[in-house]
C-alpha cells in the first residue's frame, strides 16, 4: 500500500462534506452526460462484443466450513482491515479462481 493513503472510518466519512455540485449534475441532459463519458480518458465503453462474451456470475450464499492454515502476516493484514476479514480472504480467493477460469476458457 502506498505511503500517501489516508484511512478513515465510517464516522469520519459521514463528517466529510461532498465536493460534488449535485445541482449541476442533476441539470445535465442525457446528451451532456454521454459527451462527458466519451471525453473521459478513464472510461472504457462496453460494446456488443463485450456483452456477447460476458459471463453472468451469481454469488452463492452456500459456504463450506474448512480449516486452513495461512501465514500469520496474511491473517494479520486482513484482520487489520477490521470486521469481515474472512469474507475479504474469500473474495481474494474467488477473484483468483475466476481469473484462472477465464484463462482456461480463452
Amino acid at each position: 500500500m502506498s505511503d500517501n493513503t489516508t484511512r478513515i472510518n465510517l464516522e469520519e466519512l459521514d463528517q466529510i462534506e461532498s465536493q460534488t455540485d449535485w445541482e449541476r449534475v442533476r441539470e445535465l441532459s442525457d446528451e451532456e452526460i454521454h459527451q462527458a463519458v466519451q471525453e473521459d480518458p478513464d472510461t472504457e465503453l462496453l460494446d456488443e462484443e463485450w456483452f456477447q462474451t460476458a459471463k453472468l456470475v451469481v454469488p452463492t450464499a452456500e459456504k463450506t466450513r474448512i480449516t486452513i492454515r495461512l501465514d500469520e502476516d496474511i491473517v494479520e493484514y486482513f484482520k487489520r482491515e477490521g470486521k469481515g476479514y474472512q469474507s475479504r480472504i474469500n473474495t481474494v480467493l474467488k477473484a483468483y479462481v475466476l481469473a484462472q477460469q477465464m484463462e482456461e476458457d480463452a
